[in-house]
């Protein structure tokens, strides 16, 4: 059986937090530990915030074992990634220098290519959105084209700035009749 003696500090402080937390989950733990303190009957208290009995006994072992940072939700820590951190100095130069730098037939990268990119070389089998998860953690976005006009040869670009310029002048309007 689990008593509950709270001083008035510790009940002031649950109810500042279920006042002022916009987090539900953590408003309904708060106010679990604040309704058995109040003598409410576990079977009410299952009733009214729809938990198990269970639930009870564990919110209110986690708030007696480390106080209010007990009734926090935690997040899984989920498994643990497949692209080590390491690697993202090269990724980086991949997206950079452009997938046709490494062989790759494309002409910007894309999530599922860099991600098939990581089997290849690295044996890392992965798919695009754990690739699309780790690039937004490095700032890399692959999705935009590699190449820069202003990183390009001056010389082909003023070919093709003639080149557009001729095409232009040879070009007819639709408003003309010939």
């Amino acid at each position: 059986m689990i008593r509950l003696n709270l001083g008035k500090g510790q009940v002031g402080e649950l109810e500042r937090t279920f006042k002022a937390s916009s987090d539900s989950k953590r408003r309904d733990r708060v106010q679990t530990v604040l309704m058995f303190h109040r003598g409410r009957t576990r079977q009410q208290i299952m009733a009214d915030l729809a938990i198990s009995d269970r639930t009870i006994t564990r919110r209110l072992n986690a708030y007696l074992e480390n106080g209010l940072e007990g009734l926090r939700p935690r997040k899984a820590p989920g498994a643990t990634a497949r692209i080590p951190e390491a690697l993202a100095p090269e990724i980086r130069r991949w997206v950079i220098e452009g997938p046709m730098s490494v062989g790759v037939d494309r002409a910007y990268w894309t999530y599922a290519e860099l991600a098939a990119h990581l089997g290849r070389v690295h044996r890392i089998k992965v798919k695009k959105s754990a690739t699309a998860e780790f690039c937004r953690r490095h700032d890399i976005r692959p999705y935009r084209p590699s190449y820069r006009f202003l990183r390009g040869d001056p010389i082909k670009q003023a070919k093709a700035a003639t080149d557009l310029a001729a095409f232009k002048k040879g070009r007819k309007t639709a408003s003309s009749s010939s």
